[in-house]
C-alpha cells in the first residue's frame, strides 16, 4: 500500500484495503505451503496473485479515502512474507537445496536484500522521486525468481546449468534489491484521464500475449525490466559525463578565445 506522503496519515483500522492486504499475505503464506509439498506452479501462480493484490489495496486506500499507518505498516510486513520470504523459499525448495549451503545462503541473500529494501523505501517516501525506485522493487524481484520456477516447471527443466543459473539469479534479483540502480515506477500514468483508441488496443494485446504463454511472458517481461535499471543508469551516468566533458571544453576554450583577442586586437 503506498500512500503519499504529503497527505496526512490516520490512526485506527480500516476494513477495505487491509482485506486486500491480507489476502496478499495468504497467497504469500499459500505458496510457502505449496512449495514444501513440491506444488511449484500453485506456489509461482501464489506470489502472482499478491502482486496484483498488492497493487490494488494501495488504490483502493486513496480511491476510498481510507489511508492510515497501520495500513502502511501491515502493507510492509505482508510484503516481506510475499515478496521477501515466500520468493527465496519457493526456489529452495525447487533446485536450491540441492546445492546445500550455498543453496540457502542464495535464499538468505535475497531474503535480506528483501527486507533492506523495504525498510529503505519506507525511510524514504517522502524524499524520494516517484518517478523512479532506487532499486528493484521487491514485486519484480519476486516475479522473476518464481517466474523462473514457473518456466522451469511448464517446460519440465532440470540439470545442473539450471541449479547454477537459478543461483545466480537469486543472488542477483537480492542484489538488485538494494542497489542504487534507477528503475522507472510507471507511477506516471493516470488512470482517470481519457486515452485514445490505440491504448485500449493495445491492452487487449497485452492481455493475449499474456495468455498465450504465462510463464514465459510473465518472467520475459519481468527479466527485461530488471535488465532496464542498469541500462537506465548506465546511459544516464555517459550523459552526465559527456555534459561535464562538453561543459569543461567550453570552460578552457574561453581563456584561449580571450588571449587571442588581446594579441589581435
Amino acid at each position: 500500500m503506498k500512500h503519499d506522503p504529503d497527505r496526512p496519515r490516520r490512526r485506527g483500522i480500516y476494513l477495505l484495503p487491509n482485506l486486500f492486504t491480507t489476502a496478499a499475505l495468504f497467497a504469500g503464506f499459500y505458496a510457502i505451503v505449496a512449495a514444501m509439498k513440491g506444488h511449484f506452479d500453485p506456489a509461482a501462480t501464489a506470489i502472482f496473485i499478491a502482486m496484483l493484490l498488492d497493487g490494488l489495496d494501495g488504490r483502493v486506500a486513496r480511491m476510498t479515502n481510507t489511508q492510515s499507518d497501520f495500513g502502511a505498516e501491515y502493507d510492509s510486513l505482508a510484503d516481506m512474507v510475499s515478496f521477501g520470504l515466500a520468493p527465496s523459499l519457493v526456489m529452495y525448495q525447487w533446485v536450491l537445496s540441492d546445492l546445500g549451503k550455498l543453496g540457502w545462503l542464495a535464499a538468505f541473500i535475497y531474503t535480506a536484500g528483501a527486507a533492506l529494501r523495504l525498510a529503505r523505501f519506507n525511510t524514504q517516501v517522502g524524499t524520494a522521486d516517484k518517478r523512479y525506485f532506487q532499486g528493484l522493487a521487491s514485486p519484480a524481484a519476486a516475479a522473476i525468481v518464481v517466474g523462473l520456477v514457473w518456466v522451469g516447471e511448464t517446460l519440465a527443466l532440470s540439470g545442473h546449468s539450471v541449479t547454477v543459473f537459478a543461483f545466480g539469479l537469486t543472488i542477483l534479483a537480492g542484489l538488485l534489491m538494494v542497489s542504487n540502480v534507477r528503475y522507472h515506477s510507471f507511477k506516471g500514468f493516470n488512470f482517470k484521464e481519457k486515452v485514445p483508441f490505440i491504448t485500449i488496443l493495445v491492452a487487449v494485446l497485452v492481455f493475449v500475449l499474456v495468455s498465450t504463454n504465462p510463464p514465459v511472458v510473465l518472467f520475459s517481461v519481468f527479466f527485461i525490466y530488471a535488465l532496464s535499471g542498469p541500462v537506465l543508469t548506465l546511459w544516464e551516468l555517459r550523459k552526465r559525463r559527456s555534459r561535464r566533458k562538453h561543459g569543461h571544453g567550453e570552460e578552457e576554450k574561453k581563456p584561449t578565445d580571450e588571449s587571442d583577442d588581446l594579441e589581435n586586437p
